[in-house]
């Protein structure tokens, strides 16, 4: 009576009991949740107005896979990227540009001149004189100093991908009696 137990048999296999059969889509049933808990899951970032630009593509296409030890995401918008999980890092192609000038901090690692604006909760970073322009979101909580630089370092080299019309001056290069 062993053919009572039997499913399914296709000639030159052996036949598979009830058993075997659980045990099979057990075992496959844990390997595809464990695929796709290794997937990254995609992040929710809203797109800039002028992502679509045809610049902003080149910066996309030249985005390194990791920085500063945080691994790139999907994300669900385009010109958008996304680093860490939970996100430590978010890089917006289209934003609008700093058009005047500004006191705020200017930074500039690798060649781009980027805005630096301090907020609560994370660090804002947008590329100064370059249009269209490029926003960096960084968590505070999750970037130490060495961190930051990285980051800046890294998202600078896509970023002169977008020519430069304008340069940050220092507060003393500027002719306080001049219009800005």
């Amino acid at each position: 009576m062993k053919d009572s137990y039997r499913i399914c048999h296709v000639p030159g296999f052996p036949a598979l009991d009830t058993a075997t059969h659980r045990w099979a889509a057990a075992l496959a049933l844990c390997a595809a949740g464990w695929a796709l808990a290794s997937c990254a899951s995609t992040a929710d970032v809203q797109a800039a107005p002028e992502a679509h630009h045809p610049d902003c593509a080149e910066v996309m296409l030249t985005l390194p896979e990791q920085i500063g030890g945080f691994e790139q995401r999907p994300t669900a918008s385009q010109a958008t990227s996304a680093w860490g999980d939970p996100l430590a890092v978010v890089l917006r192609c289209g934003v609008e540009p700093v058009l005047e000038p500004t006191e705020l901090p200017c930074v500039a690692p690798s060649g781009v001149d980027w805005v630096w604006v301090e907020h609560e909760e994370h660090t804002q970073l947008i590329s100064y004189g370059r249009e269209p322009a490029v926003e960096l979101l960084i968590e505070n909580e999750h970037i130490n100093e060495s961190t930051m630089m990285d980051v800046q370092v890294a998202l600078s080299a896509p970023v002169t991908r977008i020519d430069q019309s304008r340069e940050c001056l220092a507060m003393n290069d500027v002719d306080p009696e001049s219009e800005l």
